[in-house]
């Protein structure tokens, strides 16, 4: 089904070409904030937040059959979760009908059975402690030429089990997650969507997903790195996924306030969220991703062809992503449709990139806003992993002036390999908001609480 711009949006990008962003907010409608695109459940009056579906047309996500999560679910289907215990319960409960589950309040999933909380201390097993596992592994003795192994490093992967079985809850088909007002959160869960089909994920604060346990590997890279587990939400060989309006954030455990060891981060965080193995038709729609280094992966290895060629097809729309380093996304293999969202990054903020371009990718990136401090020029908006791919790049403003990002990342790059054509032309978008409405357009509607 196809989906086109309403007669009035392509004037008003059409002038963006000619006269920058100032000069088009005194000839366009009074309010673009209002005009937006909003299907029902995105800021408007609709169903309530528990019963929406997907909007027919938003994205890949609504291809093929849409999601619908766990809209029609009967009352004693419908579970309402104060802590980590009911809501495991709730995942857990038999049967494959539609299944809600409203999250209220904070949920910390890093607790016993009991509630009672659990800090890396109480998940350490065989003896295991840092400053141990430093003495053991510090380059000065180990060296850089082989990962550790040996009693120590063994210890640290048996204690990363023992948090792994607390802070991974698992999502089955046909479920709709989703935050019951605007505080709703949970505090160091994973959600693993994996290998089910027609999930929604709504309204949640996703806060500080961290590993007691990294792992320190002097084989990666020129330098070495700690290497984390669990992403905020990851999607393994799913299918019909929508994921809208939650806000994803390191909060609590900032990386700036982290240590470093063997002169690197000492890195706790992983992705906010991963898209692989197969997994399709998802659609991401009016989340903040803040304050992260690896914010959103597409395909997790160059060799997952057999599970990813022909899938991962993605629609990302309406996001904000706020002082983010990378990945945002970074895609392999898939279709990959990025418009409308906003990259915006404060002077002094880390960072590497927004679009990476790997394996077979197939990125379209459109009608987003960038707003960037000085020392960011727009050459490094995109990162080329892997030689000949191409994305499609248009429409796209910099500080309230059009750019081709695709020709700065060129001249900035000679010897690049970069082509300029995906190989695609997306469809399925609701109408195409301009860019420059959408530093205010995002700051006023997404995010956790923002239903």
């Amino acid at each position: 089904m196809h989906h086109v711009m309403s007669a009035a949006r392509p004037r008003t990008l059409a002038a963006l070409a000619v006269t920058g962003c100032a000069a088009l907010a005194l000839t366009t409608l009074p309010s673009a904030s209002a005009s937006a695109s909003t299907p029902a459940g995105h800021g408007g009056h609709g169903p309530r937040p528990q019963d929406a579906t997907l909007p027919e047309g938003d994205g890949w996500g609504s291809a093929e059959g849409g999601v619908t999560g766990g809209a029609g679910a009967s009352g004693d289907r419908v579970f309402t979760v104060t802590d980590r215990a009911e809501l495991a319960a709730a995942l857990a409960a038999p049967g494959d009908e539609p299944r809600v589950i409203r999250v209220a309040g904070a949920i910390d999933a890093n607790v016993d059975d009991a509630g009672d909380a659990l800090d890396c201390a109480d998940y350490a097993r065989d003896g295991y402690t840092l400053d141990a596992y430093l003495t053991a592994y510090d380059p000065e003795t180990w060296g850089r030429d082989e990962e550790p192994s040996g009693p120590l490093e063994d210890a640290r992967v048996a204690s990363a089990l023992a948090q792994k079985e607390r802070v991974v809850l698992s999502v089955p088909s046909h479920t709709t997650l989703v935050g019951v007002g605007s505080d709703a959160t949970l505090l160091g869960a994973t959600l693993d969507v994996r290998d089910v089909e027609n999930v929604i994920v709504r309204n949640l604060t996703f806060e500080d997903t961290f590993d007691c346990f990294p792992q320190w590997d002097p084989t990666d890279g020129d330098t070495g790195n700690w290497n984390s587990e669990y992403d905020s939400v990851v999607l393994y060989g799913a299918r019909h996924v929508w994921v809208d309006h939650n806000t994803f954030t390191d909060g609590r455990r900032p990386d700036a306030e982290q240590p470093e060891y063997f002169g690197m981060l000492f890195q706790q965080h992983d992705g906010q969220l991963d898209i692989v193995r197969g997994t399709d038709l998802v659609t991401v729609s009016w989340n903040v991703f803040t304050d992260h280094d690896k914010t959103i992966l597409l395909g997790n290895s160059d060799s997952a062809d057999a599970d990813d060629r022909g899938k991962l097809r993605t629609t990302l729309h309406h996001n904000l992503f706020e002082n983010v380093n990378e990945r945002a996304p970074r895609v392999r293999f898939g279709q990959v449709d990025t418009y409308n969202n906003h990259y915006r990054q404060e002077a002094g903020a880390r960072y590497g990139y927004s679009w990476g371009i790997g394996k077979e990718s197939a990125l379209v990136a459109e009608h987003n806003a960038f707003t960037l401090p000085e020392e960011i020029t727009p050459d490094r908006v995109m990162h080329q992993w892997t030689a000949d791919t191409a994305l499609t790049e248009n429409g796209n403003v910099v500080n309230g002036e059009p750019v081709d990002l695709l020709d700065a990342y060129r001249a900035a790059n000679p010897d690049n390999t970069l082509g300029d054509d995906a190989g695609w032309t997306p469809t399925l978008r609701p109408e195409v908001d301009d860019p420059c409405a959408l530093p205010a357009l995002l700051d006023d509607r997404a995010g956790a609480g923002r239903l």
